[in-house]
């Protein structure tokens, strides 16, 4: 990077909150935001992981166990938060779970949990983040963390893509409010493609093996490789520093190409 670039993405005096921070893409956005001067709160319902990823971090992270389903929990999250760093600044909703198969067999236990999770989460997150936020008077950004599923359906995915579609329009939403408000908040989202992370080892057994998934997965993506958590961590750290000051309400497909269009080509 060049000077003015690494001055855009520094973080340095800012507090985050990452969801899902015990492992996988929230794993690498807790390191990265740190890696860029932020102090990090890990917050997960699996507190040995989130504990894990604060430790590794270091003196710039702290933890915070956070069910994102559950209001109260957000609300003792966020007071922890300004309690211990007096403000917050940027909140990364990571945290997600997946769940699929046949349309007919989708229990509405299921269903509802996949809802608590990818939407209703983010929505409580966005709702008291805001609310901390819009009290100190500095700039804040929201990343909310999707999926490619968010804007293209899959047969088997009905819950996951409709719980990622509501988080999309959720994000478009609060931008829209704190714009309106005239709150210096910034909220958008990332539509990631495959992650090759801990959420797809449920998925391997249909192929066979881990690797014989990655192989016809990667075949998907025109980049010819899944994503990897890294790869969303440093679309979080762009979107929640000052180069993306006036980037609000958007979407970043961090994708492979996968969603631009046909990817074979027609004449060999």
């Amino acid at each position: 990077m060049n000077p003015i670039e690494t001055r855009l993405m520094d973080l340095s005096g800012r507090v985050a909150l990452v969801t899902g921070g015990a492992s996988g893409i929230g794993r690498a956005t807790a390191h990265a935001l740190a890696a860029q001067g932020a102090r990090v709160i890990v917050a997960d319902i699996n507190e040995a992981g989130g504990w894990e990823t604060a430790d590794a971090i270091g003196s710039a992270a702290s933890f915070v166990h956070l069910d994102v389903s559950d209001e109260t929990a957000w609300c003792r999250a966020l007071d922890y938060v300004v309690s211990t760093e007096q403000h917050l600044d940027i909140l990364a909703n990571v945290a997600g779970i997946g769940l699929g198969g046949d349309f007919e067999d989708l229990t509405l236990s299921d269903w509802n949990r996949l809802i608590a999770v990818n939407a209703t989460g983010p929505f409580l997150g966005c709702k008291h983040a805001i609310r901390a936020m819009s009290g100190s008077g500095r700039p804040g950004a929201i990343v909310n963390v999707g999926s490619i599923a968010a804007t293209h359906a899959a047969p088997d995915l009905a819950g996951y893509c409709a719980s990622k579609g509501a988080m999309r329009m959720l994000s478009k939403s609060v931008a829209l409010y704190c714009a309106h408000k005239g709150y210096p908040i910034r909220c958008n989202a990332i539509h990631p493609t495959y992650v090759d992370s801990e959420m797809l080892d449920p998925i391997a057994a249909h192929y066979g093996s881990r690797d014989a998934m990655v192989q016809a997965m990667s075949r998907l993506v025109p980049a010819g490789r899944l994503a990897k958590p890294a790869d969303i961590a440093a679309a979080v750290v762009f979107l929640a520093s000052d180069a993306a000051t006036m980037i609000t309400g958007t979407e970043l497909f961090v994708d492979g190409g996968q969603t631009a269009g046909i990817a074979p080509s027609h004449f060999g």
